[in-house]
């Protein structure tokens, strides 16, 4: 996992496909239209989605196999958990079409952080995640990009 400014982008050794990423992520304001957009191809494409943050006993844990994600909030601010998958026990088994593994979410996380606008977190296929949850007692409006960035190409 990764969590940082986007200003500190650059420090990172991942290649072109991370530079796009980033380039990408410049033109996009808190008024971009929600939607799928590819970035170059099916191995580096963005989705920008609008929802309502979730309590905790909403949320889902998960963890991707082919894709890293970087997200990012263009408005708003949620909380995410994030734990080591090893130590997880599996909810939802693995499907290939979504990309994802679910995961009954142990009572305590070892590490949750605030994500605002301004900055990303990047999540590898060790990092579970469970992301959406709100930062007080009331769901709260966010606007968020999540940049999927395929394996091998960070390598």
């Amino acid at each position: 996992m990764i969590a940082d400014s986007i200003k500190n982008h650059s420090l990172y050794p991942f290649g072109p496909a991370w530079k796009a990423a980033f380039e990408f992520l410049k033109t996009l304001t808190p008024e971009t239209e929600a939607g799928k957009r590819l970035i170059q191809d099916d191995r580096l494409f963005a989705g920008v989605d609008c929802y309502e943050t979730k309590s905790r006993a909403a949320a889902k844990l998960e963890t991707h196999r082919k894709y890293v994600d970087i997200q990012v909030l263009l408005s708003g601010e949620e909380v995410i958990e994030i734990f080591p998958k090893q130590e997880l026990t599996v909810s939802e088994p693995y499907s290939p079409d979504k990309d994802a593994e679910f995961y009954r979410a142990p009572e305590n996380a070892p590490v949750k952080t605030t994500l605002r606008p301004g900055q990303f977190l990047v999540f590898f296929p060790e990092d579970a995640h469970m992301p959406c949850l709100m930062t007080g007692s009331s769901p709260q409006p966010v606007k968020k990009v999540v940049i999927k960035v395929a394996v091998e190409l960070l390598a």
